[in-house]
């Protein structure tokens, strides 16, 4: 059986055995990555069958997307049992078959678990609707009386991220409306009352159960979230989580009891790693405003890792993308952990549209552009998170019919604005038209949202043959880092360039240059590139494209 942990790696001098410090993970969107079956949605199976693809690639580990029992309201965000899988993925004898075939190729395994709310449809959930006020099974959420002479308006005036009140009330057992009940996000997902210390121990449970069956740590959902304001009070401004899609709400997110959490489960991982020598990751999704808040969550007794975003969300601009970068180098980085880059997930629009991508082709400004950010972001100190089909170049899919749409944001507030269908399109594995290889052996499956015929150009057997796509540029960057003493974990020092150019060293001797500019400009070293995102002649540094050189 392969050995949990690789060997150790000298990094400034020191042999390094924290796996997580630079790993490159890859998210898999499971409802979309393959599908086993031909029902049109992607599974565990699926994931396994996979595995040597994501081996190739160079990943170190792959991020689940929830697999639990759900009614799938938010795609699995909604959990109805956090200890099993749901018959739309499987079940937990091809979970654990998953773990083997990732142990075996050296793949580690990471789930995400959601702390912050459960589905309407959990067992405690049902028996908190079905007992009184003042129950010790309503105190596991935020159950309160409404306001108003007859309770008909909400305890509080905030808003749900995905839209709407953050409030729903109940009809009591005696057929009268009663209590109210908070949801940050949709009424279908009840939020946990973390004061509650069954809520606690519930979640203990919860980890040690994946933790026994092998797998290697979690990604966390809304890890700045959990605890509310003990009072909660009306907000100054009670829409600005839905404005922003954002955690914003101070009074709902970032409450400082959370940090007792982190430090909980953090105790049961070091427990799992003294067992082995590996360690056990904790990797938070933490959205809150400053590097230095950031760097709260990943003090050493905390989160190993939380996403730093602001990378994501920087404007494609030299000045913003240095800011965000080395706030996080000075702030996360000093705490001792390192910086968890991401430039794509499953909540957002994909890097070739975000930067300017016509949605229904496959080069120009868009697509250079996000291959030098790749570069750039295969280069920086630290670790790195790539979503699904970000190899392939694939842009967001922007015109869906609203009849297709599955999520819950459009459902609630009729917009297409913010919605997340468009990154979450199944992946094309090959052939010429839908369902491009996604149901191997069953043609004439429907995919769970319909594949443009564009995706054709993105398969991923084009991909692996064409050495200048997408996916040769990704798999070479990850082959450096693993190989080039400079990459990975260390640090980085910024060096002089010309208006439009960003430009660092890692280690005495890589440097890595991003032109954001559209006019050609001198590289900073001479001769010809390691890398490049693009063509590349020795001496110039082409617009829109990043490279790595070796300096003598």
């Amino acid at each position: 059986m392969h050995n949990r942990c690789p060997p150790q790696r000298q990094v400034d001098g020191l042999n390094r055995h924290h796996w997580w410090r630079d790993a490159v993970i890859y998210q898999v969107y499971v409802r979309s990555f393959l599908d086993s079956t031909g029902d049109g949605v992607g599974d565990l199976a699926g994931v396994r069958a996979g595995l040597p693809y994501l081996k190739k690639l160079g990943v170190d580990g792959i991020w689940l997307s929830p697999f639990y029992p759900s009614p799938q309201h938010d795609h699995g965000y909604d959990v109805a049992d956090y200890c099993d899988v749901d018959p739309l993925f499987g079940d937990l004898a091809e979970f654990d078959l998953l773990v083997g075939a990732a142990r075996r190729l050296g793949v580690k395994v990471l789930l995400d678990i959601v702390p912050n709310h459960c589905s309407s449809e959990h067992p405690w959930f049902r028996e908190a609707l079905a007992a009184a006020p003042g129950s010790e099974a309503r105190a596991r959420f935020h159950f309160a009386d409404g306001r108003g002479p007859d309770g008909d308006e909400p305890p509080n005036n905030w808003h749900a991220m995905f839209g709407g009140p953050a409030w729903s009330r109940v009809t009591e057992a005696d057929g009268r409306p009663g209590q109210w009940y908070l949801h940050m996000f949709t009424p279908e997902q009840p939020d946990w009352n973390w004061r509650d210390p069954e809520v606690a121990a519930e979640f203990d449970r919860v980890l040690r159960f994946w933790l026994d069956r092998g797998v290697d740590g979690f990604r966390i959902d809304v890890a700045a979230g959990l605890y509310k304001h003990p009072e909660l009070p009306d907000s100054d401004d009670p829409e600005a989580d839905a404005r922003t899609r954002d955690s914003v709400n101070p009074l709902a997110w970032n409450q400082p009891e959370v940090h007792d959490v982190w430090r909980r489960w953090r105790s049961i991982c070091e427990e799992y790693t003294e067992r082995d020598g590996c360690e056990r990751l904790l990797v938070g999704e933490v959205s809150v405003p400053t590097a230095r808040e950031h760097a709260r969550y990943v003090r050493p007794d905390e989160l190993h890792q939380a996403f730093f975003f602001d990378l994501l969300s920087a404007p494609w601009d030299p000045e913003a993308f240095q800011k965000v970068i080395s706030e996080a180098m000075q702030d996360i980085a000093g705490t001792g952990s390192t910086v968890t880059w991401v430039l794509n997930n499953h909540d957002q629009v994909r890097t070739v549209t975000r930067y300017g991508e016509p949605a229904t082709e496959g080069s120009g400004l868009g697509a250079a552009r996000a291959r030098a950010a790749a570069l750039l972001m295969l280069a920086l100190p630290g670790a790195a998170y790539i979503y699904q089909g970000e190899e392939l170049g694939l842009p967001e899919v922007v015109d869906l019919p609203d009849d297709v749409l599955t999520d819950p944001i459009f459902h609630r507030t009729g917009s297409r604005a913010r919605i997340r269908d468009g990154c979450r399109v199944p992946l094309p594995w090959s052939g010429q038209a839908s369902p491009f290889g996604f149901t191997p052996g069953v043609e004439s499956a429907k995919p769970w949202l319909p594949q443009p015929e564009y995706f054709a150009e993105y398969a991923t057997d084009r991909a692996l043959a064409d050495t200048r796509s997408f996916w040769h540029l990704y798999r070479d960057g990850l082959q450096l880092r693993g190989t080039l003493p400079q990459l990975g974990e260390g640090t980085l020092r910024w060096l002089d360039a010309p208006p439009g150019v960003l430009a660092f060293s890692r280690g005495d001797d890589l440097v890595c240059a991003v032109n954001f500019g559209t006019a050609p400009t001198p590289a900073p070293v001479s001769g010809t590139p390691l890398l490049a995102s693009g063509p590349c002649p020795a001496g110039v540094l082409p617009g829109s494209t990043a490279a790595w050189w070796i300096s003598s």
